[in-house]
């Protein structure tokens, strides 16, 4: 029996465990929570804290892994590729997990092959800032350089803003540093690659719509297929294998976001990983391909046969995030979770699920976290899809104090 090590077990890393041990495979899991969901459906569990790769090498090495991996976590992929390379396991390597995940270096390498991005600068201090924010003109959009999640995330529409925001947007990054980008106003897209010794193929692209207000940076409903015309369509799969071709990866699942605006289409970032946001089970529900299963497969080095990552059907989909205002949900401590029942039952609807437990609290949508659960529903067009899944997700039944 084969040995993956899986580096992280969150709420999305249990499912994909779960998956690997459908697959017959033997699972170590690694996580510094002690309650990570994900550890309780391992085979083998370890609370040992991911960033020190030293303590994840050694757990690797003493339970004989064939593979290592991980599912959303954007700060596990250098340490996946660090294993992976010390263990001498299949891996992306780590020059190319640090490209896919410093949005400062992703910038430079992308610019360097020509890929159409926003304006950018890297700052430090305010000082540099301000001079970004001069140079690339209001409105900008300020961003840790090596973290996601939305965390430290701003729209500048004034220049006094920056000093109020600047040190937050430092914070959040494990090296002090962040980006000022030009803000574009468009529709922001999806994508889902996947590359296979050097080829890379466009799998899905996804509208990726977002609610007003702090919370503009989260992905609070996507619709498959998007709302592009055929031109637009062909230039943004341009883009994305351009990107991920530009960034090194050969053999991996890479997830690009993507602006489509007036003025052409712009790559905004590419991650080196299953994506949150429930992007695996738009792949499985859309077009039929198992990610899970082809990042398995692909950490142990097996070859990926075509009927594995090529789509097997086209089936119009929409995903409602449940949040709170000015989403389905209250604000407030949580009483009671009601029966998802009729929300499955509504016509549709092929997938629901909450992130919630009595006394959490629900806020105003800021962040990813802030996303507490999920409606995915079909139907005959992308927008009969996107109907269904909002007058399911009204149906969800949450009390709060």
């Amino acid at each position: 029996m084969q040995t993956v090590l899986f580096v992280g077990a969150g709420r999305h890393q249990r499912r994909a465990i779960e998956g690997a041990r459908e697959l017959g495979l033997r699972v170590v899991a690694v996580d510094g929570n002690a309650d990570a969901p994900g550890l309780a459906v391992a085979d083998v569990a370890e609370v040992v804290d991911f960033s020190d790769i030293d303590a994840v090498v050694a757990v690797g090495r003493s339970h004989d892994v064939q593979g290592v991996l991980t599912v959303s976590a954007d700060r596990a992929v250098p340490v996946v590729a660090a294993v992976a390379e010390e263990l001498g396991l299949p891996g992306i390597g780590r020059e190319t997990a640090y490209l896919m995940t410093h949005k400062i270096a992703m910038r430079r390498r992308l610019a360097e092959h020509g890929v159409p991005q926003p304006e950018f600068a890297a700052v430090r201090t305010l000082h540099e800032a301000r001079v970004a924010i001069e140079a690339i003109g209001l409105p900008v959009v300020l961003k840790p350089a090596n973290t996601g999640g939305q965390r430290g995330l701003f729209l500048l529409e004034y220049e006094e803003e920056v000093e109020r925001h600047l040190h937050a947007a430092l914070a959040e990054s494990p090296t002090q540093e962040a980006i000022v980008e030009r803000f574009h106003d468009g529709l922001e897209l999806n994508g889902l690659a996947i590359a296979r010794g050097g080829h890379v193929e466009p799998l899905t692209l996804s509208d990726r719509l977002r609610p007003p207000g702090v919370g503009f940076g989260v992905g609070w409903i996507h619709v498959y297929p998007p709302t592009l015309s055929a031109d637009a369509f062909a230039e943004a799969e341009d883009a994305v294998v351009r990107a991920v071709r530009a960034l090194g990866l050969r053999d991996g699942i890479a997830f690009p976001q993507l602006l489509a605006s007036a003025d052409g289409v712009r790559v905004i970032e590419v991650a080196a990983r299953i994506p949150g946001g429930e992007m695996a089970r738009l792949a499985w529900h859309a077009v039929g391909v198992d990610l899970i299963e082809i990042a398995l497969r692909q950490a142990l080095g097996e070859l990926l046969p075509d009927d594995l990552v090529r789509p097997r059907h086209q089936r119009p989909l929409a995903i409602r995030f449940l949040t709170a205002e000015p989403g389905p949900l209250p604000t407030g401590t949580v009483r009671r979770i009601g029966s998802l029942e009729k929300v499955l039952a509504f016509p549709g609807v092929v997938e629901a699920d909450t992130y919630l437990s009595v006394g959490e609290t629900i806020n105003p949508v800021r962040l990813d976290g802030d996303r507490r659960g999920y409606v995915i529903a079909s139907g005959e067009t992308n927008l009969d899809a996107l109907e269904r899944a909002e007058a399911a997700a009204r149906l969800v039944d949450v009390e709060v104090w």
